[in-house]
C-alpha cells in the first residue's frame, strides 16, 4: 500500500511541477512578446517618420526649384 501511496506522491509532484514550469515559462514568453512588440512600435513609428520627412523634403525640393526658377525670369527680365 506505500507503494501506491509514494507513486501518487510522486504522479502529484510531477503533474504540480509540468504546471508551474508551464506558468512560468509562459510568463517569459508573454514578458518577450511585450518587449518585441514595443521594439516594433518604435521601428514602425521610425519608419512614419521617415516618410513624412521625405515627403517634406519632396516638397521642399520643388519650392526652391521653383524660387530658382522664377529668380531667372526675374533675371531675365532685367537684363531686356
Amino acid at each position: 500500500m506505500n507503494d501506491i501511496y509514494v507513486a501518487l506522491i510522486g504522479a502529484v509532484g510531477s503533474g504540480l511541477g509540468t504546471v508551474v514550469g508551464i506558468f512560468i515559462n509562459t510568463k517569459l514568453i508573454n514578458y518577450r512578446l511585450e518587449k518585441l512588440e514595443e521594439k516594433v512600435n518604435k521601428h514602425n513609428n521610425l519608419i512614419e517618420r521617415t516618410y513624412e520627412l521625405e515627403t517634406k523634403e519632396r516638397l521642399i525640393e520643388e519650392k526652391i526649384e521653383t524660387v530658382h526658377h522664377r529668380i531667372d525670369e526675374i533675371n531675365e527680365n532685367m537684363r531686356s
